[in-house]
């Protein structure tokens, strides 16, 4: 058997309707989704957590001691040429895999019009798809249409493999720790494995004051039933994982698949990892991986200053205090005919100088034509909001009308402030006038 290609992390959502207890991971994915899904079109998604590349991951695995593919990065024909003389000079095949922080790069297509993002060629054809690839847009069915360049090729030794099964460890909400997922089929979606064969999903919960027992590790074994691998290597293997998955501080570990190869070896012919940020402090050599340029600039920027912020394809830039108070901005905004451009939450205690980094960002899209601030002041004082405008419009030419309004702690001072401004503001008395105040804006 070949290494398929899928889509490279879970859909928690799905699987809580098949019973999968409420993660954490699941929690986000659930109010992000429903933040993406207001402007009634495809949304681009970006969680701020840590995403690695594939070859990364390998590396990282590697050092835990886990069973992976004989690979390496590469990014010019010089390195591609220089790799398959001196990693593999005995291979007749090998596997050229498009490095990008997205799923379902097997089924992908180049803007070039290459189709896949993966393919298994002879040695001597390796130079000639990696050139093909190297410096070209891959679009998958997770990049969105604009897809994402292609910086890095992985080259890896082509397995053989007996037998695909599925691994994955994330966290668990309802168990409040880790949680092993585990099936005896791999190499495809684990959703789809999920509502066709339940019965062979395993789930062990893993006591995160305990780690991970001989008992646990034997559990999962026996959910995924190898057929020839030695048990107690197996049993090794998966506590190594739970190791790499808790010293790294991952937020979700998976393997599709983990394989079986002809020398009854367990590797991981294919695996995604996430982090969290609030541990970058502490991993700071995992956090060394991050590849900004396959991440939204402006999103960039915001992490930066610690703003939330996720880009949409609207018109009205948004800036609110609160996730939930960002939510509901957005949802009005829809109902008044508009659709907003983004997700910025300033928090409860963004300081003047947040402010003004996050109009930067909001006018930097040349696809807003009006932004909507909807500031609920409870820790988040009106008046530092208000001197945050203020000098973001001596800062940034903004050349787009802007709709403020504000209400609760030193609202009185916040709108003086803005009054004594000269500016050329749009004030709204609540959140339904604002939005549609906001899109009427758009007409002008």
């Amino acid at each position: 058997m070949e290494i398929v290609s899928r889509p490279r992390g879970i859909n928690l959502i799905k699987l809580e309707k098949l019973g999968q207890n409420r993660t954490m991971r699941g929690l986000v994915s659930k109010l992000v989704s429903r933040s993406l899904s207001v402007s009634g079109k495809w949304q681009q998604q970006q969680l701020r957590r840590l995403n690695i590349h594939e070859y990364q991951g390998a590396e990282l695995m590697g050092k835990y001691g886990v069973n992976v593919p004989k690979g390496v990065a590469v990014g010019s024909l010089e390195q591609v040429k220089k790799a398959v003389q001196e990693v593999f000079p005995n291979e007749s095949e090998l596997v050229v895999k498009s490095q990008i922080l997205a799923g379902g790069r097997g089924l992908g297509t180049f803007k070039s019009g290459l189709k896949g993002g993966v393919h298994i060629v002879k040695r001597d054809q390796a130079e000639d798809i990696a050139g093909k690839m190297l410096g070209q847009v891959l679009v998958t069915k997770q990049t969105g249409p604009q897809g994402k360049v292609v910086s890095k090729v992985y080259l890896c030794e082509k397995l053989s493999l007996v037998n695909e099964m599925y691994f994955s460890i994330i966290l668990d909400r309802k168990s409040a720790g880790p949680l092993i997922i585990a099936c005896k089929k791999g190499g495809t979606s684990i959703e789809d494995l999920a509502e066709k064969f339940p019965d062979m999903i395993i789930k062990v919960p893993i006591d995160v004051f305990a780690g991970i027992t001989d008992e646990d590790a034997a559990k999962v074994v026996d959910g995924l039933a190898p057929k020839a691998a030695d048990r107690k290597d197996s049993i090794e293997q998966v506590k190594k994982l739970y190791e790499l998955f808790r010293k790294s501080d991952c937020t979700m570990l998976e393997i599709n698949p983990l394989a079986e190869t002809s020398t009854n070896q367990l590797v991981a012919a294919d695996a995604k990892l996430n982090f969290d940020d609030n541990a970058a402090f502490r991993q700071k050599e995992v956090f060394a991986m991050r590849d900004p340029t396959q991440e939204d600039p402006r999103e960039v920027a915001a992490a930066k200053v610690d703003l939330n912020y996720i880009g949409l394809d609207g018109e009205i830039g948004c800036m609110v205090n609160g996730a939930g108070l960002a939510m509901a901005t957005m949802d009005i905004i829809k109902l008044h005919g508009g659709t907003p451009a983004n997700f910025l939450d300033v928090g409860g205690n963004a300081s003047e100088h947040q402010v003004v980094e996050a109009f930067k960002i909001l006018t930097s899209d040349d696809k807003v034509k009006a932004i909507l601030v909807n500031i609920f002041g409870g820790i988040m004082k009106c008046d530092v909001i208000a001197s945050g405008i203020v000098n973001a419009a001596k800062e940034v030419s903004l050349k787009v009308p802007v709709v403020v309004r504000l209400e609760g702690t030193n609202v009185e001072q916040g709108k003086r402030i803005l009054k004594e401004s000269g500016m050329k503001l749009i004030t709204a008395d609540d959140l339904d006038d604002a939005a549609e105040k906001a899109v009427k804006a758009l007409a002008h």
